[in-house]
């Protein structure tokens, strides 16, 4: 990954797909102003070298599902095969390695207010704590572009940017549904002949309903980017204690710096977990000490490094 040299138009192109997964190559090229050709070869070739894939996430809250946060506390030897066990499974979200190993967290996600799976977990010898937590309300709508940095013109975001149509109304989802959406947080590009076939639909099912998850914000597509690329080398979860009457106000003020990347109230002590991305260990010190310690409410705060990402993309249930 360290040898991958990102140039503008491979910045331009992954900026476009963020907005729209499934943008047309032919409307891409249009607003970047080169050829369907090259956009089709510069993703093909991003793909194919494991920088950059387009996942389809399901939004849990638009469904119904409950989503727990687990934190597990391991054994350094036995991180990487259970982070890799873990990401195997249909139910989790999200699978981290934080801490140089010493730490797994996750997110598994269950139908309607069931609880995390974690009576199995706890009888593995390798697992020496285990800790879990709902997530209740993410404040930020989508994780946000990796580099934090706009690659395209507003009038180009404009351009690419689908419009806005979802239903407040909870969606159930269908038969069809439970074997698209797996098929869509392996490739969310992948193209419709080819998800007829996977999930034994007419291709014309599959082009309605995929339109109607989008457009009922059930399914966003999100590009994965590891931000090394972008020179942002530290990540870091941060769980923070916000007195109460603060949680709201604390919560949308870190949703609006450049450096988080997720914002979510939860259950528990902490009740406010964040992720942010800086350039190096200086910057996180001072986005922590400067940003972070400087707003009022926060009572405590719990940092944890991301090591290694094991699962970025949900596979839905």
């Amino acid at each position: 990954m360290d040898s991958v040299t990102l140039d503008v138009l491979d910045l331009r192109l992954l900026h476009a797909l963020q907005l729209d997964g499934r943008a047309a190559f032919s409307k891409i090229a249009d607003v970047l102003n080169v050829s369907d050709r090259t956009v089709a070869r510069r993703f093909g070739r991003l793909r194919t070298m494991g920088t950059a894939r387009v996942a389809g996430v399901l939004n849990s809250h638009r469904t119904g599902h409950a989503e727990w946060l687990a934190r597990l506390r391991v054994v350094p030897s036995g991180a990487a095969p259970l982070a890799r066990a873990l990401a195997r499974r249909p139910d989790t979200a999200w699978v981290t390695v934080v801490s140089s190993g010493t730490e797994i967290v996750c997110v598994f996600r269950v139908a309607g207010e069931g609880h995390a799976p974690l009576d199995a977990l706890g009888r593995l010898p390798q697992i020496t704590h285990v800790d879990a937590q709902r997530l209740l309300r993410p404040v930020m709508e989508h994780r946000r572009w990796i580099g934090r940095t706009s690659a395209l013109t507003d009038e180009q975001i404009a351009a690419l940017r689908p419009p806005r149509t979802a239903d407040p109304a909870p969606v159930r989802l269908t038969d069809l549904d439970r074997r698209l959406l797996p098929a869509l947080a392996a490739d969310g590009r992948a193209a419709y002949p080819d998800l007829a076939r996977l999930v034994g639909w007419s291709e014309s099912a599959v082009r309605r309903r995929l339109k109607e998850l989008r457009r009922s914000g059930v399914l966003h597509l999100d590009v994965e980017v590891d931000s090394r690329l972008f020179g942002f080398s530290a990540q870091c979860l941060l769980w923070l204690t916000v007195t109460p009457a603060r949680l709201g106000s604390v919560a949308r003020s870190l949703a609006a710096d450049p450096e988080a990347a997720f914002v979510c109230t939860t259950t528990g002590t902490h009740n406010l977990i964040a992720i942010a991305i800086c350039q190096d260990a200086d910057a996180l010190h001072t986005y922590l000490a400067d940003r972070v310690g400087s707003l009022g409410g926060i009572d405590r705060m719990e940092t944890a490094l991301i090591s290694s990402y094991a699962k970025r993309a949900a596979r839905t249930l």
